[in-house]
């Protein structure tokens, strides 16, 4: 960690640089939220493509809002990919059930 004020390299567990004197911020860790980024690229591959793609996108929001300190709106990314994993896999068991409904009504 550098000083943002004069470059100089601190201490993990410094509060001011000892060259200028400017406050460190410290930021506590953030939360573990989950991202949904395995579920997401599964449920695109697997089950449905346009839904899955969009959950990728929220799941990939994820960790990019955490490094932003943005914690409120990693947790809104968070739920937005979950659901559309759902949604999703709703949606190719769906098609799935429906395409094979459709081959035993023919036959």
């Amino acid at each position: 960690m550098y000083c943002t004020n004069c470059g100089t390299e601190l201490s993990s567990d410094a509060i001011s640089c000892a060259s200028c004197g400017q406050a460190v911020p410290h930021f506590p860790p953030p939360p573990n939220i989950p991202n949904f980024l395995v579920h997401s690229i599964i449920a695109t591959l697997c089950c449905c493509l346009p839904f899955g793609i969009v959950a990728v996108i929220f799941s990939a929001q994820v960790n990019s809002k955490l490094a932003a300190h943005d914690i409120s709106g990693a947790e809104a990314s968070s739920r937005r990919a979950r659901i559309w994993v759902i949604v999703a896999f709703v949606a190719g068991i769906l098609a799935y059930a429906g395409a094979t409904a459709l081959t035993l009504w023919r036959t």
